[in-house]
């Protein structure tokens, strides 16, 4: 729409320049009076529409899966996108993974990166270890 009010802004100064006149009602109007009226409101309004152009299509833009729930329990669902995962969402993994208690976690640093280091117990009294990279949510 802004480059179809734009065009017609550019249409009529060209008219304006040509020494064009417009009928009007069965009169003779110059142009120039109705030319500086329109530049007067249509170029702000212009601009303020092609301001709000860029906020229009953000809107499109489909934002992170947020869980049923997860802001009744203040849940922050913005760190686990920027961060990787958290160390709650590495442990609810390995438990279902595994399906065994998490009884230790430890954090470490690994060549410049973050690993969560978790014990499991199973039903059966096994001992698991588990290391997840805090960044991807890859287990090993």
């Amino acid at each position: 729409m802004t480059t179809e009010l734009f065009a017609m802004a550019v249409w009529m100064t060209h008219l304006l320049r040509m020494g064009a006149h417009i009928a009007f009602r069965s009169q003779r109007v110059k142009l120039a009076p109705v030319m500086k009226k329109l530049r007067q409101g249509l170029l702000p309004a212009t601009l303020i529409a092609a301001g709000f152009a860029p906020f229009t299509q953000a809107h499109g833009v489909p934002g992170p899966q947020v869980p049923a729930g997860a802001a009744a329990q203040g849940i922050v669902v913005l760190d686990e996108t920027l961060n990787g995962i958290s160390l709650d969402e590495a442990v609810r993994r390995a438990e279902a993974q595994y399906r065994a208690r998490v009884v230790r976690t430890d954090v470490q640093d690994e060549d410049g990166r973050k690993v969560y280091v978790l014990k499991l117990l199973s039903e059966d009294g096994r001992v698991v270890t588990v290391r997840i990279d805090a960044a991807t949510g890859r287990m090993r």
